[in-house]
């Protein structure tokens, strides 16, 4: 039997990568008013986000999440959040038109503010400071004062979640996102690229659609999926106070969710099975999702599989892998394997970006795309091999023009990384190389479409 599960049974458990913040009263206010604030997301929208996430588990389906390694607040606008959901619109119509897959839309988006780290500690030269744990704890400015956790900017977070959900919804339902608006989607500095020449032919094609549509009689004033879509959130469940405070019981199904966002992720660093992290989202019941690294095994994943999804829901559980282009073909399969004969439905996503990352000469930290599709195409591989469903991929991606990642049709070389490198934690593919990737994975999924085997075929139906 598993133990008694409360919203903070998370505190009497051992816990990791947790600021250190000097006043604790303070933080214990903050998260008090937090408690009180009216809900980001709401259950019914976590459950239809379950239930879209049961149908990629039964191999109808693919997900698409991505959006920014880590919100800043200086960095919040209204037009950066506006190119960031054109591109993934972009995106997710290539996956749907050219890979024939229905696709989830879930972004990294209003909640990704907290960053894990690999050290405590950032040096510059003979100076030492804490790290910079991303913009909801301190600031990424390399002095004490910047670098001191202050729980206020917990609100801060809260506030900027809020806005920049009511922008993406207004964008999800009011227009925007309406397919008759597909030319206009184009960047201005992707048009000119060769992803937008590919992009602007797929538009013309799903233009051609649309109208045989209209003729029979079927638009966007009649359709409503044609106008609108469904768009979800999510974020790395790092600061479980905040999540605590954010958590509700809902009055319909007597449960209790996680209102900060609609997906929930632990990471690589706090998913140990007796601590904090895990035992926070074992009982919340929106979606979760767990990154897979090069150190979980067979039985290691099985366990915290059994302590998130005890009832083997489909659509509960996410796994996302992110083991690095080189480290896939000796990982993945004893897991997919062990899983399958476990007969746990979960959602297998491939994380290209946190496995791949490399230090260019120049000093800047980057990700090569050659790597990230190698990574890809490995994930897609291994699936195949296994007759089990390629569920999705999880990417670091924004609508901004930045040269942040190396390679891609554009060839963005080392040297060229200084031009925009804006990122204040990990590198981000830009819109360019985002659509690219859209349209590499959607060919991939078109092939295995077409050249399955029939016992592959059943296996992911």
């Amino acid at each position: 039997m598993a133990a008694p599960w409360s919203p903070e049974s998370w505190r009497s458990k051992p816990i990791v990568q947790v600021p250190d913040y000097p006043e604790p009263a303070a933080l214990a206010d903050v998260e008090q008013k937090l408690a009180t604030f009216p809900p980001l997301v709401f259950a019914g929208e976590a459950r239809e986000l379950r239930r879209s996430l049961a149908e990629v588990a039964d191999g109808r389906g693919f997900l698409l999440q991505g959006g920014d390694c880590a919100e800043s607040f200086l960095e919040h606008g209204a037009d950066n959040i506006r190119d960031f959901f054109r591109v993934f619109l972009q995106m997710a119509v290539v996956l749907t038109y050219a890979g024939g897959s229905p696709v989830v839309k879930v972004g990294r988006i209003a909640g990704q503010f907290a960053k894990p780290r690999s050290s405590s500690i950032e040096k510059q030269g003979d100076v030492e400071l804490p790290s910079y744990r991303g913009d909801i704890v301190n600031g990424s400015e390399f002095t004490p004062e910047a670098r001191i956790p202050d729980p206020h900017r917990q609100l801060q977070a809260y506030r900027q979640s809020a806005a920049t959900l009511n922008l993406i919804r207004a964008f999800a339902s009011g227009g925007y996102a309406d397919l008759e608006r597909v030319h206009q989607w184009n960047l201005g500095f992707v048009k000119d690229s060769p992803q937008g020449h590919r992009y602007q032919e797929l538009a013309d094609r799903i233009s051609e659609t649309l109208r045989f549509m209209r003729a029979c009689g079927i638009t966007s004033e009649n359709t409503p999926q044609l106008r609108a879509t469904r768009f979800y959130t999510s974020h790395e469940a790092l600061l479980l106070g905040y999540e605590q405070a954010l958590t509700r019981l809902d009055s319909t199904s007597g449960d209790y969710y996680a209102t900060s966002g609609h997906m929930l992720w632990i990471g690589d660093r706090t998913r140990q099975p007796d601590h904090a992290h895990i035992e926070f989202a074992r009982g919340v019941k929106n979606p979760i999702g767990l990154k897979c690294g090069p150190s979980i095994d067979a039985d290691g994943l099985l366990r915290l599989i059994d302590a998130l999804d005890p009832k083997n829901e489909a659509g509960r559980l996410t796994l996302i892998c992110r083991f690095g282009a080189d480290k896939v073909g000796s990982h993945l399969p004893k897991l997919v394997r062990a899983v399958a004969r476990a007969g746990r439905k979960v959602v297998w996503s491939c994380d290209p970006m946190h496995g791949n990352t490399i230090s260019a000469v120049t000093g800047y930290k980057t990700r090569p795309f050659d790597r990230i599709l190698k990574e890809v195409e490995a994930f897609f591989d291994v699936h195949r091999a296994e007759g089990t469903h390629a569920g999705g991929i999880h990417v670091e991606m924004t609508g901004q023009n930045v040269t942040e990642c190396t390679g891609g049709a554009t060839a963005i070389s080392e040297t060229q990384l200084s031009d925009r490198y804006h990122t204040h934690c990990d590198p981000r593919l830009n819109a360019d190389q985002s659509l690219e990737l859209a349209f590499l994975v959607a060919e991939r999924l078109k092939r295995d479409r077409v050249d399955a085997p029939p016992m592959a075929a059943s296996a992911s139906a």
